[in-house]
Parts: structure tokens; C-alpha cells; sequence
């Protein structure tokens, strides 16, 4: 229902922020690693967001980036993990991170997270394997933080792993991302 939100930032007390749109202040949960970018108080911001509707709570959970917002997606979908163990594993650790754990099957690192304990951890690897982790061997080709987020870029918008794996060979070494994803994109519609 509401899947973005722009406006002044008027509070913030971890997780919790206050945005205010135009006079409504829209109370919004994130993950520290959107927490930790936040410009300071009364400068403008603009998060991606996803709202949950539950029978004594509406709740929004707002994040800076689209893989962000993607993961915490794909993690509410898993049997027994609920939006807060979802935002306390995107604050204990990047999306690359939580990709890479589940594709090299590290549950040790998942673990670590306040909140998830090795059944969860283990029930994590399973039902994320292929939706969050691309391929290992695509993995170990990735060189950079860069290269790792248009990887993942690019599955989010639905390309199979090699086609990502191709697209991404195709790139300059330090390419940015932004710059990174659009050539990629020139690339495969090629």
C-alpha cells in the first residue's frame, strides 16, 4: 500500500523514525544499516517501504535501498521468522553478506545475529538458497562490494545466474554501481 516514502526527518531513536509528509508524521522501523546513513534532523529523505497489516498493528518498515527492502521480503516469507527477526538480521549484517552466507550454507554466521538461533539459522539457508544466493560459482568470480551489488542487482530484476555471471565479466573492474547496472543492462538486452 505504501511503498515509499519522501519527506522531513523529524526523529529518530533506533529502530524508530519519524518522517514527516507534508504535516502527517509517518512512524517507520529500519534496519541500522539505513539507520546509520540517515542524513541529520530536518534534512529531507526518501526510504523504500513495506507495510504490514496485522490484526492489532500497522506497522511500516522503511529501507534506503530496493535489495534491502527484497531480502526483508524474502525473509518474512519464511515459516516463523517475523518482520522484527527480519530487520534484527538486516541490522546485524549487509545483504551481500546475508546473500553470501546463504550461498556458501554458513550458518554459523548467521547465527551470530541477536535472535536467531541454529534451527532458525538452518531453516534460513534452506528457504532462501536460490531466491537471495546466486550460484557459488558465480560468487567466487565476484572481485568487489561493487561488482557483488550489481550481481545481485541484476537477479533481483530476474536474469538467471549466468546471464548475470556474463554481464558482469563484460564490466570494467572499478566500475560504480549505478554506472555498473546500466551497462549490464545495455549488455543483456543486446
Amino acid at each position: 500500500m505504501i511503498g515509499k516514502l519522501t519527506g522531513t526527518l523529524d526523529h529518530k531513536n533506533p529502530p524508530e523514525l519519524i518522517i514527516d509528509c507534508h504535516g502527517v508524521g509517518y512512524e517507520v522501523l529500519v534496519p541500522m544499516s539505513t539507520f546509520y546513513n540517515l542524513p541529520e534532523l530536518g534534512a529531507r529523505v526518501s526510504l523504500l517501504t513495506h507495510f504490514v497489516v496485522r490484526e492489532d498493528a500497522q506497522i511500516l518498515y522503511g529501507f534506503a535501498t530496493a535489495p534491502e527492502r527484497e531480502a526483508f521480503r524474502q525473509l518474512i516469507k519464511i515459516s516463523g521468522v517475523g518482520p522484527r527477526t527480519a530487520l534484527s538480521v538486516l541490522s546485524g549484517m549487509s545483504v551481500s553478506e546475508l546473500s553470501q552466507a546463504i550461498t556458501l550454507q554458513e550458518a554459523g554466521r548467521l547465527i551470530k545475529v541477536p535472535g536467531i538461533g541454529k534451527k532458525t539459522a538452518e531453516r534460513l539457508l534452506l528457504e532462501l538458497k536460490g531466491k537471495l544466493g546466486p550460484d557459488i560459482g558465480v560468487v567466487a568470480s565476484v572481485a568487489s562490494d561493487a561488482q557483488a551489488d550489481i550481481l545481485q542487482a541484476l537477479l533481483a530484476l530476474g536474469y538467471n545466474d549466468k546471464e548475470a555471471a556474463a554481464a558482469l565479466k563484460a564490466l570494467p573492474k572499478e566500475v560504480g554501481v549505478s554506472d555498473g547496472i546500466k551497462l549490464a543492462l545495455r549488455s543483456l538486452a543486446k
